[in-house]
């Protein structure tokens, strides 16, 4: 078990698409369920199941996109800020990934939301990764 689980995740996400595998499937927290909504909602992933049902604290599968070429839709995943060193925005410093073609995703007093949400919200917070 490590010690971050949404770097964790992360990493399934990235070897997933790397093995060109349809889904990745993973163990459910509430913090990870709200960045795969925001992944769908951008257009990044197909969509996800939650099993909260399942044995040990749930599972979550999230279902990958491909485009025709078969390349993944997710080009990037980096994780931003980590257990041993927070990185922290204010509002008018969240970033802006790939000048905006990618998505970063925070978590600030109003929830877990992309870069542009949070821009919209007027709100900084945790930078938690970068995708694109």
């Amino acid at each position: 078990m490590t010690n971050d689980p949404i770097a964790d995740m992360l990493t399934r996400i990235r070897n997933a698409i790397q093995a060109r595998h349809a889904a990745v499937e993973m163990p459910r927290s509430r913090i990870k369920l709200e960045i795969v909504k925001i992944l769908k909602d951008e257009g990044f992933v197909e969509g996800y199941l939650d099993r909260a049902d399942a044995p040990r604290g749930g599972a979550l599968k999230v279902f990958l996109k491909y485009d025709d070429a078969r390349q993944g839709v997710i080009q990037g995943l980096t994780r931003v800020s980590s257990p041993s060193r927070r990185v922290y925005v204010g509002k008018d410093e969240v970033p802006r990934v790939r000048n905006g073609l990618g998505l970063a995703i925070l978590t600030t007093p109003r929830g877990v939301l992309s870069d542009k949400a949070a821009r919209n919200a007027g709100v900084g917070g945790e930078v938690i990764c970068h995708i694109w």
